[in-house]
């Protein structure tokens, strides 16, 4: 019997078989739960990548800018299953206006896409499925470490910063109803969305020489593995807590 059987699953963000919500979704069903992928934008793409899978979920459009997806989205998964006891956030976007080290030069505009699909989106994608999750439940987010400034990544680094402090607030209102409210903080990954920041090499090279653990670019399941566990019962009194995968990067001086 897997840690996760007979839960169900809401996983955004595959959009390969690379990325970490990819790795996740397939962790999480070896682990005996049932999964509900959402997509944006190439869903084609998406639903050719869900059948990769052990068994292939269901694929429900959502882009966490769109209130109409929002509002919908609870009924949309109801015909999948009859609850959720979990919920991955695996989003993010920034304009490269806001990226590759244009950081003074970057408009507003730029940096609110950045900070609405980015950060508060983990506040509305939580409250949308809220209906769902009665029994209580575990929503994880992924994060990057951001306690430190990085070259070139710049408004993002901003955006992950108010995710971290979104995770928190939304801990601290819904512990009453028994949600965790946790980040999982994995070191760079040679995933898509990795690959269309400018200056990504750069930023990744410095891991492998200074984690403790070393660190491989090209392996999301340790950050899956981190996801799974969080979203399970094993971590029954764990909220507002950032476990950082990274080789143990963040821990280190130069």
């Amino acid at each position: 019997m897997g840690i996760l059987e007979g839960k169900r699953i809401l996983v955004t963000g595959v959009l390969t078989d690379s990325s970490i919500a990819f790795h996740v979704a397939k962790l999480c069903q070896e682990q005996g739960a049932t999964v509900v992928l959402t997509g944006y934008g190439r869903l084609s793409l998406v639903n050719r990548i869900a059948q990769r899978l052990p068994d292939t979920p269901p694929v429900l459009e959502l882009d966490v800018t769109d209130e109409g997806h929002l509002e919908s989205l609870a009924g949309r998964i109801a015909e999948h299953v009859d609850g959720l006891d979990g919920v991955v956030h695996s989003i993010g976007f920034t304009p490269q206006d806001a990226l590759g080290g244009n950081f003074l030069n970057t408009k507003w505009e730029d940096v609110a896409t950045a900070i609405h699909t980015s950060t508060f989106s983990l506040k509305s994608l939580t409250t949308a499925v809220l209906p769902l999750m009665k029994d209580g439940g575990s929503v994880v987010a992924l994060d990057f470490d951001n306690s430190v400034s990085y070259p070139i990544y710049d408004w993002m680094g901003v955006a992950k910063s108010g995710l971290t402090s979104t995770a928190r607030y939304l801990a601290r209102y819904l512990g009453e109803q028994n949600i965790r409210v946790n980040l999982v903080s994995a070191g760079p990954l040679s995933t898509m969305a990795a690959r269309s920041i400018p200056g990504f090499d750069q930023l990744a090279s410095a891991w492998p020489e200074r984690a403790p653990l070393g660190w491989d670019t090209t392996d999301p399941e340790p950050a899956a593995r981190a996801v799974v566990a969080l979203l399970s019962d094993w971590f029954p009194a764990t909220t507002g807590e950032i476990v950082h995968v990274d080789g143990g990067f963040h821990s280190t001086g130069a």
